[in-house]
């Protein structure tokens, strides 16, 4: 980030163009793959059973749909403010955008935070794995997702910058780890040792319905198809954004769906009927178990949870960065204090973003392992599709009233009635008939978050009309993120 005087929007055409469909297809597969999968299939199957797979295809849906917005709305305005530029663009409210913009902020920070704790489980059953004798229990589990989380913030202070390259690189690790847990899968079906038939089989752990059991999934499985959004960000780095950008958007939503589908398909053939909630209870551990059961002469569980760690790492990683970032930018914008747009004069890292958003993260998980009634996992994960699902729904609404500016020639155009089901079904999957009742705390944890924001916003106003004379809103929305 630049502190000078320099304009930093100023790029050569010539290094912008340097995504083709490959590569692009395997940056959109790989921010939606990562923590997601390995964090919330168990909860699904506690409350579906065997048509585990089913709230990965609803989820899937409703994405697509989300996707066909930003889609539209990213060839109008190609820019990498996202949701919020979007927002500001169809309503023109600065309070609204911001809250758009700080809830985005916060949902990089709840999934760092889940990633952190998965990451932390799996870890600590490798080394188990390998005889190295180490504590499981929670105290050991929360001391090692803390320092993960302060090891990001120094890993992101020495500035640590994109790298499609690397990104391919831990998304195929991401996708070998989950193959693995496909192929076991299909190997102990063909077997005769799994049973296949539990797959259209539903079991639920709650007294619900087939309906209201399938939403509270989709719910939770939704943590496990965001990522995608994130892409709208490389639009100006895609050769031909305009006709490979949608496909390659589409065909990565279908192509972690399909993983998704089979994965789960996976954990119901090889955990046995009654067993999963046992599994499930020692949280981030259900895809080691069906490695682990159905392939027990081989020591691939032996590598299987370092696979994870990289997986979920590379996730925690970028978000903690698009944190920052944002907050640094907010910053600059004076809609948030002027402190946090701070950076390393050497580094040229924004340090109090940095450090603002790993307080928030250290705090987040210290406060949900001891004092919430849910699993650490369930909370901040669900929090996270909780506030994206808000944040999905103006995206979807915004992307309606902004037919009123004109489509580009090339551009991409959503089909009516595509816009305006995805912001109703985002808006039913945020309510609480969408969440069983201890899992009502992600409400807790999304408004304290979001209070915070607004705290700070009240804070720059006062300092802005009072000792700068000045209005609080976005001066330059369409470069936020820069």
């Amino acid at each position: 980030m630049s502190t000078g005087t320099e304009n930093v929007h100023t790029h050569e055409p010539q290094l912008k163009r340097v995504m083709g469909p490959r590569l692009l297809l395997l940056f959109i597969v790989g921010d939606i793959l990562g923590a997601g999968v390995y964090a919330v299939t168990g909860e699904m199957a506690l409350e579906v059973g065997g048509v585990v797979w089913v709230p990965f295809l609803v989820a899937f849906a409703v994405a697509i749909m989300t996707a066909y917005s930003y889609l539209e709305l990213v060839t109008k305005y190609p820019q990498a403010a996202g949701a919020a530029l979007y927002t500001h663009k169809a309503f023109g409210v600065h309070f609204l955008t911001f809250l758009v913009a700080f809830a985005v902020v916060c949902s990089g920070i709840t999934s760092a935070s889940t990633s952190s704790n998965l990451l932390a489980t799996n870890l600590l059953a490798g080394f188990d794995g390998l005889g190295v004798g180490v504590s499981q229990g929670n105290t050991a589990i929360t001391i090692t997702a803390l320092a993960f989380m302060l090891l990001l913030a120094v890993i992101n202070l020495r500035g640590v910058g994109e790298s499609v390259k690397f990104n391919v690189v831990l998304t195929l690790i991401e996708m070998t780890a989950l193959a693995i847990v496909i192929v076991i899968g299909l190997l102990v079906m063909s077997r005769g040792d799994g049973d296949l038939g539990r797959v259209v089989v539903f079991e639920s752990g709650s007294e619900r319905g087939l309906f209201l059991a399938v939403t509270v999934a989709t719910a939770i499985a939704f943590f496990a198809m965001v990522g995608f959004e994130d892409s709208v960000n490389m639009v100006e780095e895609v050769q031909n954004p305009q006709r490979i950008f949608p496909r390659m958007m589409l065909t990565g939503l279908g192509l972690a769906a399909l993983i998704y589908v089979l994965v789960s398909i996976s954990v119901v053939a090889v955990i046995p009927e009654g067993e999963i909630e046992s599994v499930v209870s020692q949280e981030g551990k259900v895809l080691l178990e069906v490695v682990t059961r159905g392939a027990p002469g081989i020591p691939i569980d032996k590598i299987f949870p370092f696979l994870t760690v990289f997986a979920v790492a590379n996730t925690a990683l970028i978000n903690m960065l698009m944190a920052s970032r944002l907050l640094y930018g907010l910053a600059k914008q004076d809609v948030l204090p002027r402190s946090l747009s701070k950076v390393l004069p050497g580094r040229r890292t924004p340090w109090a973003g940095i450090l603002f958003s790993t307080v928030l993260a250290l705090g987040l998980i210290v406060v949900v392992t001891y004092a919430a009634e849910t699993t650490v996992i369930a909370a901040l994960s669900g929090t996270t599709a909780l506030l994206l699902l808000c944040v999905f729904s103006v995206v979807n609404i915004a992307c309606l009233i902004l037919r009123r500016d004109p489509t580009p020639s090339d551009g991409f155009r959503a089909p009516t009635w595509v816009p305006a089901l995805g912001a109703t079904c985002c808006l039913f999957l945020v309510g609480p008939w969408a969440r069983d009742s201890e899992d009502y705390v992600q409400y807790q944890i999304a408004g304290a978050l979001i209070g915070i924001g607004v705290l700070l916003w009240a804070l720059t106003w006062a300092t802005n009309r009072g000792v700068r004379a000045k209005k609080t809103g976005f001066r330059d929305i369409e470069h936020l993120e820069d």
